[in-house]
């Protein structure tokens, strides 16, 4: 095991899920506002979860958005 090349492949991952949902959250959001169902004032509860097969791996990651 290369630690030099995991580091990279784990950052490669993290960074194309930090990315991605990014991305995903913002095109809800203006989605919502569009629809009339977002007033851009609220705050939302969000869990991210983590599941990596054959390492025994879920991690559950709880944070706040809040639009305003």
């Amino acid at each position: 095991m290369n630690d030099e090349t995991v580091n990279n492949e784990i950052r490669r991952f993290l960074k194309k899920v930090g990315i991605q949902s990014h991305q995903a959250i913002e095109r809800a959001i203006h989605e919502g506002v569009a629809r009339g169902q977002l007033q851009g004032t609220e705050h939302f509860n969000a869990i991210m979860q983590l599941h990596i097969d054959g390492l025994d791996l879920d991690l559950e990651i709880r944070g706040d958005i809040a639009l305003q």
